[in-house]
């Protein structure tokens, strides 16, 4: 009795469920569409810290040398005559100056963002995610998005990241509240001195806050780009299919070329000079031709229903069938068809061919 249509789309979806890893060919393809695990709060903390710490160790140089720029434009450049050539000199020479000061912080940040790129996702460079796709204009797929967990995710994570870098301030701050009350009696330097100290330590703490909480995002992004890599069985079996071929496919063409390898073998043994019987289980095609080998050759080899045959032709070719069970078997198991004999065998075989070429009255084989 057919099951019902509401229990029959019931096993339809389940067997739809995405309960599979994702497969090395999915996880490719997604790399090369850009689509990788990856964090976008960790280069901001590590570009975050790595700026600060820079400056606990630059600071006094990036000050020394904005004072001499005030310093220059107070003792010289105010004794210039404005021209137009004085103005863009003067103008080159501060800017090329204030490059200088901030290409240090520049290049720490380029550098700080490379390397958590580079930690997440390795090399990759695609330009995939840049191609016009018109289903990001739909507007349903965009209000669905504004609406979904990942938004509430983020939405969660934003107001976390603001709590937590107020709580540090705030936390900072109120230990230095008293300092801070008399700052009107200390001297300008001292006052310069003492909050460039203080923001480097609100900058270093809430960068290694935000860096741990970037650890945390990155294993949540993790966790959430597995889940959506996931696959359902009918998916893996459609890919195995794509990727190794369809197993009925692959057993014929199998088949068809055992029957193509055996049809070779058995019109192989016609030309064989004597073929070494079990007598019923096994039976070695043997061959020697003193003008092209070194030592003989077996050319066909088979048991049971193939040993059969292989006896049947030899007998309708007059091919010689010798028995000799040690021999035969251990030929079998030895020897690949178009591999010469042994060290081991030679002797056996050599005696076997002996008798053979003395009964068709030929020359004898004479070991090389």
């Amino acid at each position: 009795m057919p099951l019902p249509l509401r229990y029959t789309l019931d096993l339809q979806l389940f067997g739809q469920e995405k309960t599979e890893q994702a497969t090395p060919r999915k996880r490719q393809e997604s790399r090369k569409k850009g689509q990788v695990a990856k964090s976008m709060e960790l280069p901001g903390a590590l570009i975050m810290l790595g700026g600060f710490g820079l400056l606990a160790m630059y600071g006094s140089v990036m000050g020394q040398g904005i004072a001499g720029m005030f310093s220059a434009g107070l003792r010289e450049y105010i004794l210039w005559d404005v021209t137009d050539t004085n103005v863009i000199a003067m103008f080159s020479q501060l800017m090329r100056e204030g490059l200088l000061l901030l290409l240090p912080i520049m290049a720490i940040g380029v550098l700080m963002a490379l390397i958590a790129s580079y930690a997440q996702i390795g090399f990759l460079f695609t330009g995939d995610p840049l191609k016009m796709k018109f289903s990001k204009l739909n507007p349903i797929e965009g209000f669905k998005n504004i609406f979904s967990m990942r938004s509430v995710v983020e939405f969660l994570k934003s107001m976390l990241k603001v709590l937590i870098i107020g709580i540090i301030a705030f936390m900072i701050l109120w230990g230095e509240r008293a300092t801070l009350l008399t700052l009107a009696s200390v001297p300008i330097p001292a006052i310069f001195q003492y909050v460039g100290g203080l923001t480097l330590r609100l900058g270093l703490f809430s960068g290694g806050a935000l860096f741990v909480l970037a650890l945390f995002d990155y294993a949540y992004q993790k966790w959430d780009f597995e889940k959506k890599q996931r696959m359902s069985k009918q998916e893996v079996k459609d890919e195995y299919k794509k990727t190794e071929g369809d197993p009925l496919i692959k057993s014929k063409i199998r088949e068809r070329q055992r029957r193509m390898a055996m049809q070779r073998m058995m019109q192989e043994v016609p030309k064989a000079d004597v073929v070494i019987t079990n007598p019923t289980h096994f039976a070695v095609a043997v061959k020697y031709d003193g003008a092209e080998m070194d030592a003989p050759r077996v050319i066909a080899k088979g048991a049971d229903y193939v040993a059969l045959r292989i006896r049947q032709i030899a007998k309708d070719n007059d091919v010689p069938l010798m028995e000799n069970k040690p021999l035969a078997r251990a030929l079998y198991a030895q020897v690949e068809i178009g591999d010469s004999i042994p060290q081991e065998l030679f002797q056996a075989v050599a005696e076997v061919l002996a008798f053979v070429y003395k009964a068709k009255a030929k020359v004898p084989m004479t070991r090389r």
